[in-house]
């Protein structure tokens, strides 16, 4: 009976001791993005959502981003961490072109006047490391656009008004890009 209690308390003192071993937080928490909103007050029971974006959320701390942090003309994960996602629930035309329902990952290349936004269908990988431009599904164009407010944690979301178009925003800093999509 002694060894049974004293084995007992060797597994509680080594359960706790793994407890304690958790990293910290992630500086770039992850979010997700959904069209139609998934907290929209108008939406309606039994609405599907179309598209949904999963990224990694990092933050200015008064760096210098596009240019510098994110140097025009390279491949940008468009986040941090893991490489951006995106899901179409069924076939959608992106910037005037189609793209079929599937899951993506989402690049992009920044440039002073214009991005290039990427669909590849490589998916589950860190970052832009391993990205490769043979897999690219899809590429459109974006304006960049200058805020008058900063966006400290660089954010997608979606905006739109009818349930078959929408517009993809991707904003950090004082930049946004803008993405026209079709259901």
């Amino acid at each position: 009976m002694k060894s049974i209690l004293i084995a007992v308390a060797l597994l509680a003192s080594l359960s706790f001791s793994y407890a304690q071993d958790f990293r910290g937080l992630d500086k770039s928490p992850l979010d997700i993005a959904y069209y139609p909103d998934n907290f929209a007050h108008d939406r309606k029971a039994g609405d599907q959502a179309l598209v949904k974006v999963v990224y990694s959320r990092p933050q200015r701390n008064n760096r210098e981003l596009f240019g510098q942090l994110v140097p025009y003309g390279k491949v940008w994960r468009t986040g941090a961490n893991e490489a951006t996602e995106i899901r179409f629930y069924e076939d959608a035309v992106v910037g005037g072109k189609k793209i079929k329902k599937g899951t993506y990952s989402l690049f992009t290349i920044p440039e002073k006047d214009s991005w290039t936004i990427i669909f590849n269908s490589d998916v589950d990988f860190w970052g832009a490391y391993t990205y490769n431009d043979k897999h690219d599904v899809l590429r459109v164009t974006g304006k960049p656009e200058t805020l008058s407010d900063d966006v400290e944690n660089f954010t997608i979301q979606f905006t739109g008004d009818q349930k078959d178009k929408a517009v993809m925003v991707l904003a950090w800093g004082n930049t946004a890009v803008r993405v026209p999509m079709e259901f």
